[in-house]
């Protein structure tokens, strides 16, 4: 039987004598095992519990395979922890979009004497009683995860004890954590990132966000009626389209979000007060400006969790450059019987429901007679901004780079959401185009959606181009009145008609 990354391999029943037996960089992985000392053989051991780890073992389970999970978070720097779940759950999908919903419920009590409602004024958010709920509900999530891995006679814990693991398949599901950028004065002493945000018992306060591609907390931050400023070094949410990212930052910047552009943090110093001082340099002035912030918030992107894996002795690849481990389509490594699936794995997008289906499907091939692979083309997603970005298929930039200019035709609109109305909001960049091929009947490359509620709209959206859906066939499909979505169905307008 194969040993779990190194582990070494029974004798006697017994596991055999030999330093650090759990494999790992430095020492067994802290406080994740809960089995009885010696050999423990299973079909499939996952190291990680986060979304595509659980995936996977729960998948296996079900399939009648014995199945551990070991899973351990090292505190952020500033000492925030939690259970299982991964980032998703704890840190990242889930507790984002509940704070979102309490910023969008703002706006709404905004709207509500349009709509014969009297509310008092003044209106307060309560921080504390907000993260309260939110802490609740992740903590219920980490509760649900462990009893469904207890009915699926897979394993997890957390004791001390030094425990030799043994597997026919290993699966490396460790994720990432944010990136803090050490080289500057005061960042990691004085800075938090989205592993603390969601986790703080009082209000950040006066707030500034340094980052070129995570916009969603700086908005929600803004809509709970806080102070709150955004860094940027270049060009807003890297990898999406940059119109539709432009007009998500306007919509923004109309709102309250001031932003830094083309600017870079120098140094982070802690005020006797104990608030912060931030110096920064203007890129193309090269002027050096201050600010006094509450809290300095990085979101600078994430560091594959690979460091301590010991992956190197038992012959794991990973690109240098960026620390992610190397597979090929069946998410094997270069150890036949390891695999890696979700944020650490090379050129995977770093997406919640991506990692789950991909550990499903992992489970499947391993145990249940199954030959399908992921599919990581026209993947939907949704970016939380305050007005919302859904998009699936490609950017109008990588349409463009693929097929040509001359063979890309463009579809949009603008369009005022119905509730947007009465309420006299301004509509100014809510937006819509398909990205589709010039020749008939026009394949569907690409869905771009900026409103209320763009998750939605492109899910359903997403059905149709990934079977292959082309303009023709959109037009006529009959829309939903009086609806965002069915704003889709009637673009006629073409970027190229003017």
């Amino acid at each position: 039987m194969p040993d779990a990354l190194g582990a070494g391999s029974a004798e006697g029943g017994r596991p055999r004598e030999r330093p650090n037996p759990c494999g790992w960089g430095r020492g067994c992985p802290r406080g994740v095992s809960a089995w009885p000392a010696g050999q423990q053989d299973y079909d499939l051991l996952v190291i990680g519990g986060g979304s595509g780890g659980l995936a996977c073992a729960k998948e296996a389970a079900q399939l009648g395979r014995k199945v551990a999970v070991v899973d351990y978070v090292e505190p952020s720097p500033q000492g925030t922890k939690w259970g299982l779940g991964g980032t998703c759950v704890n840190v990242g999908c889930i507790p984002k979009k509940l704070m979102h919903q309490a910023a969008l419920l703002g706006g709404m009590i905004q709207d509500a004497h349009h709509y014969g409602w009297e509310v008092a004024q003044p209106i307060r958010h309560d921080w504390r009683k907000m993260a309260e709920a939110v802490q609740n509900h992740v903590k219920s999530l980490n509760w649900g995860h462990r009893v469904q891995l207890q009915d699926s006679e897979a394993l997890s814990g957390k004791t001390p004890l030094l425990t030799l693991l043994s597997a026919d398949h290993i699966v490396i599901a460790t994720g990432g954590r944010p990136r803090y950028p050490t080289h500057i004065e005061g960042a990691l002493e004085y800075g938090i990132t989205s592993d603390d945000i969601f986790w703080l018992k009082e209000s950040p306060g006066k707030t500034l966000v340094l980052t070129d591609v995570a916009l969603e907390c700086a908005g929600f931050l803004t809509g709970i009626g806080l102070d709150t400023t955004v860094m940027m070094r270049s060009i807003p949410l890297r990898g999406f389209d940059q119109q539709m990212s432009s007009l998500v930052m306007e919509h923004m910047e109309s709102h309250g979000t001031q932003f830094l552009k083309g600017c870079i943090p120098t140094c982070i110093k802690r005020l006797p007060d104990g608030q912060l001082q931030v110096t920064w340099e203007d890129r193309t002035s090269g002027k050096k400006d201050t600010g006094i912030f509450d809290t300095v918030l990085w979101a600078i992107g994430r560091i594959p969790e690979t460091r301590n894996l010991n992956l190197k002795e038992v012959g794991v690849n990973i690109n240098p450059e960026n620390q992610k481990i190397i597979v090929d389509a069946q998410d094997v490594t270069s150890v036949p019987h390891i695999y890696a699936i979700g944020d650490v794995a090379e050129g995977r997008p770093e997406l919640t429901p991506t990692a789950i289906m991909a550990g499903k499907l992992l489970a499947q091939r391993l145990f249940g007679q199954s030959s399908d692979l992921m599919d990581y083309n026209n993947v939907p997603t949704t970016v939380f901004t305050p007005l919302e970005y859904g998009c699936v298929g490609l950017s109008e930039e990588e349409a463009v780079a693929r097929h040509g200019q001359e063979h890309i035709e463009v579809y949009h609109a603008y369009y005022k959401p119905l509730e947007f109305t009465v309420a006299e909001r301004d509509a100014s960049q809510c937006y819509i185009k398909m990205v589709c091929l010039k020749e008939p009947p026009q394949l569907v490359l690409g869905l771009h959606f900026l409103g209320p509620n763009a998750g939605e709209v492109t899910q359903g959206f997403a059905l149709g181009i990934k079977c292959g859906a082309s303009y023709a066939q959109v037009m006529r499909t009959v829309g939903i009145h009086p609806t965002c979505s069915e704003e889709v169905v009637k673009l006629r307008i073409s970027k190229r008609s003017g």
